[in-house]
Parts: C-alpha cells; structure tokens; sequence
C-alpha cells in the first residue's frame, strides 16, 4: 500500500529560521511554500530525494494562530517531529483499506494538501501514537 515516505512533518515556531537551518546544514532546497488556512499552517516543502514511487520531502509547519492543531501542538510539546506521510497511489482506496482494519480516520473523505495532493490522516491512537498522514501526490505534467 505504501509506495515511500512522503514527508517527516516538523512543528517549528518559526518557519524561516527552520528553513534557514535544514537549508545550511543538510543542502536541502525549498520546493514549495504555501498557507493553508484549512488547517491553519504556513508551510514549506524542503525535498530529500525523489524514487520510483515519487519525492520525499521535510515539510516545516508553523501555526497561524496558537489555537491551530500544530499551535496546540507546540504549546503541548515544543517544536519536533508532528507527523509522518506516507505516499500511496490512491488516498480513497489506502482510507477504505485501513478503516476496514479497525483504524479511525480523522478525515471522512481526502483534503487539500501540500503541492497540489489529495491527503488523510489516521488517528494516533490507533496506529502507535504517531500522527500518521496518507498522501497521493499530484499528478505530474
């Protein structure tokens, strides 16, 4: 079902400084930067390396405002790892296979995500803790 990581998520309070910091110490580019209001975040995309199943990324997440998932995040447990992505070729199908296995989806249905793809998360308690995201990349031209 997964075809790689997609992204590590990384709560920061401040996002150029992050930028700058992933920038300088592991060569990483920045790709893409977006707000997203849905989800209160500003964002940008710093890519690794690309594979057979797509890109992987370090997506830095600072909040928009403190009461925004990733500013409770922060004031809960300081700036870190949020969530991991993993990519899958179809987010409804991955969604529909994993419900079925007992897992909770926090998403009825895929959302707007980071450059253009579909995404879903599962809840944390269910799979070990972690928040877990389900992304299917955009379709390339």
């Amino acid at each position: 079902m997964f075809m790689r990581i997609d992204h590590i998520g990384i709560a920061c309070r401040d996002l150029e400084e992050k930028i700058e910091l992933f920038s300088r110490t592991f060569d990483l580019t920045v790709v893409a930067r977006e707000v997203n209001e849905e989800q209160g975040v500003k964002e940008a995309m710093l890519h690794i390396a690309d594979g057979e199943g797509g890109g992987s990324y370090i997506q830095l997440l600072e909040p928009l405002s403190d009461d925004s998932p990733v500013g409770k995040f922060l004031a809960k447990r300081g700036e870190g790892v949020h969530h991991v992505a993993f990519g899958v070729p179809d987010v409804e199908e991955a969604m529909a296979t994993i419900g079925e296995k007992g897992v909770r989806l926090l998403d009825e249905r895929p959302r707007h995500g980071s450059m253009g793809s579909q995404i879903a998360f599962l809840h944390p308690k269910d799979v070990g803790g972690m928040l877990t995201e389900l992304v299917q990349a955009a379709k390339r031209q």
